[in-house]
């Protein structure tokens, strides 16, 4: 008994620490409501969640097309709105941005605050504002952002480098860590996958046909019973079924912001290394066992891990711009 409630205390100590470090990043230039009497009487945030209910009613997956487009966004440059912006060489032409969906629902965001209010609204602030929004029609915590970010006038494909699909549990710390994130935000963050899709070329070589390199080898790590379904029915050994659609989490609970993709990785259910090997190093599986076991903690935490992603490295003030469409700079 007096183990058990160590344990249990020293766990509640644990979420505690993680708690204050979500708590503690953030740009002190931002603000809550920054838009409120800077829009003719318009309320800016209400238009926002107003467009992306009616894309989420004809398009349910827009929740993953803007969680994925945030993280591609925030982690290259800061939440900038780079990624946006059309031409060659842009963030938008890198290999791994070919795939980000949701740039329609911005710029609808984008056209509608331009005309109520021209060169007011930031594009960086709508992503923000947009993923909030798509998270709790997708049953997560409704949550406040602070705003007043400002659009960069860079967007160049060197600059984005993505965290491998492939990265071991170490490789993604350290990745979110040069951005100012926790262990525990990283494992909230890579939570974002409770909604996700990937291709069956991002995981037919790293986990059904070649593991570790060697042909024919199947990633002994992955559950056998989900090893014969991907290799029978999903993604058989063939060219063809490169670009069929995996779910990260399962199909039920694709389009649910929830806790069920933790619960597959203590199941060695986990469909990409990266979140596999979350569950498989020790330093980030009591992470992933806490959130697994508790649905109410991932829903209470994750709102606050995206706050903090979305606060990476943010203009204010007079620097850069407003843009007056999203997809070029002024």
């Amino acid at each position: 008994m007096a183990s058990a409630a160590r344990s249990g205390a020293a766990a509640a100590l644990m979420v505690a620490v993680a708690v204050l470090a979500l708590a503690a990043g953030g740009s002190a230039q931002l603000q809550q409501g920054f838009y409120k009497g800077k829009c003719n009487g318009t309320d800016v945030e209400a238009v926002v969640q107003g467009i992306v209910k009616s894309w989420f009613a004809r398009e349910p997956p827009v929740i993953a097309y803007l969680l994925r487009m945030q993280f591609h966004e925030c982690v290259i440059n800061g939440c900038d709105g780079g990624l946006l912006i059309d031409g060659p060489g842009t963030e938008k032409t890198a290999a791994p941005n070919l795939s980000v969906k949701g740039y329609e629902v911005i710029a609808a965001i984008k056209a509608e605050l331009e005309r109520r209010c021209p060169g007011v609204v930031s594009c960086s602030d709508i992503q923000i504002l947009a993923t909030r929004d798509a998270v709790a029609l997708g049953g997560g915590a409704a949550y406040s952002v602070r705003t007043g970010r400002r659009d960069r006038r860079r967007s160049l494909a060197s600059d984005v480098k993505l965290p491998s699909p492939d990265y071991t549990a170490a490789q993604t710390t350290v990745y979110y860590g040069r951005l100012g994130l926790s262990t525990f935000d990283t494992v909230l963050l890579l939570g974002a996958h409770t909604v996700g899709a990937t291709r069956c070329a991002a995981i037919k070589s790293s986990r059904l046909y070649a593991y570790g390199g060697r042909p024919g080898a199947t990633d002994p790590g992955l559950d056998p019973a989900y090893a014969f379904m991907y290799k029978t029915y999903v993604c058989p050994n063939v060219p063809s079924s490169d670009n069929n659609v995996v779910f990260l989490d399962d199909q039920w609970s694709a389009l649910k912001v929830d806790n069920h993709y933790y619960r597959n990785l203590q199941l060695r259910r986990g469909v990409l290394p990266c979140d596999q090997n979350l569950y498989n190093d020790g330093s980030t599986r009591w992470i992933v066992d806490l959130l697994a076991n508790n649905a109410g903690l991932f829903t209470s935490l994750f709102p606050q891990a995206l706050v903090k992603l979305s606060e990476v490295n943010v203009l204010t003030g007079t620097q850069g711009e407003i843009r007056k469409v999203c997809n070029r700079f002024n």
